[in-house]
Order: structure tokens, then C-alpha cells, then sequence
């Protein structure tokens, strides 16, 4: 059990390093043993729950799908009961993002750019693109729009472009820009 509780623990103190790293500097600009460093922990350590610098992106990627959907559903979910506010109030996730990080864009755009186009990462990213239009276009039939698919299509095209262009910019009126015009779109299509 104590063995357990201690691989739990250096695991994430592996992924919460490579996190900030990836985040930072790309999946490309950071070397395993920065991770160790970062880490603080033996490189036998790393290599104990990670074989690959690949298997550690791998589950950096999942863990931040887990961790981004949660939080574009909860910003959606304080907004109320009205799926077409919840689509709009998803953008404060990207607020929220940017104002605890900065602008470093989103980590599935880097990945897809940075990964082999046969790699693991970038199926992760596929993935969760998948999940996240799923979800939109659950939200959008909800919401009672005419072609829920093409407008979840339209909401995932403003969060991808608010979060590339928060990194380009490093300016938060792109967020708002972006939430604005799902706005828009939402009370037109439904």
C-alpha cells in the first residue's frame, strides 16, 4: 500500500513538472531530464512510470483533456440551465486559463503541431477534439439549433482561434471577442 501511495505521488509530481515545461516551452523544448529536474526526483524514478519521453506526453495530454473539459463543462454549468448560455459561458474557461497561466495557447494546437502525424500525441489530440465536439454538439441540440453539428463545428473554430490567437496577441480581448460572437451565433442558430 505505502509503495502505491509513493508511485502515486512521484507520478504526479513527474506530470505536474513535464505539465509546466510543455506548457512553457513545447512538447519538442523540453528533454527528459529537465522533467527530472523539475521533478526533483532519480531518473530511475521517471523511467520507473514513464518508459518514454512519449509515454510521458501521452499522459500529460490525457490528464489535460481530462483537466480542460472539466473546466470548459463547469464554466458552462455556472452560468445556469440554459444550454444556450452554457455555450456561450464555456469562453470563461479560456478566461480563466489565461488569467492562471498567461497566454501560452492551447496545449492540443502545440501538440498537433509538434507531434508525428502517426504519433500517440497526436491521436490524444484528435481525441480529445472529438470529445470536446461531441459535447458542443450535445449542448447545441439542447439548445435547440437548427444543424447542432455544423454549429458545434462554429464554437469549437472560436475556441481553437481565441486560444491561438491569445497566444499570438497576448491580449485577453481575443477571449471576449471570441465568447461574443458565439453569442451571436448561438441566438441566431436556435
Amino acid at each position: 500500500m505505502v509503495t502505491r501511495v509513493r508511485k502515486t505521488k512521484s507520478e504526479e509530481r513527474i506530470l505536474n513538472a513535464a505539465a509546466e515545461l510543455f506548457h512553457a516551452n513545447g512538447l519538442r523544448g523540453v528533454g527528459v531530464d529537465q522533467v527530472i529536474a523539475a521533478a526533483g526526483i532519480a531518473k530511475a524514478t521517471l523511467y520507473a512510470h514513464f518508459r518514454t519521453k512519449d509515454e510521458l506526453v501521452a499522459a500529460y495530454l490525457r490528464r489535460t483533456d481530462d483537466s480542460w473539459m472539466a473546466q470548459m463543462q463547469d464554466a458552462a454549468a455556472r452560468s445556469g440551465d440554459d444550454p444556450r448560455e452554457q455555450l456561450v459561458a464555456l469562453f470563461d474557461a479560456l478566461t480563466d486559463a489565461f488569467d492562471r497561466h498567461g497566454f501560452f495557447g492551447c496545449p492540443f494546437v502545440s501538440a498537433a503541431v509538434e507531434a508525428d502525424l502517426d504519433s500517440e500525441a497526436r491521436a490524444i489530440t484528435v481525441q480529445h477534439t472529438q470529445r470536446r465536439q461531441a459535447w458542443l454538439t450535445e449542448l447545441c441540440e439542447q439548445a435547440g439549433a437548427d444543424v447542432p453539428g455544423a454549429l458545434a463545428r462554429h464554437i469549437g473554430l472560436l475556441i481553437d482561434g481565441a486560444l491561438a490567437s491569445g497566444r499570438l496577441l497576448q491580449d485577453p480581448v481575443v477571449v471576449e471577442e471570441a465568447k461574443s460572437a458565439a453569442r451571436l451565433l448561438v441566438y441566431a442558430r436556435s
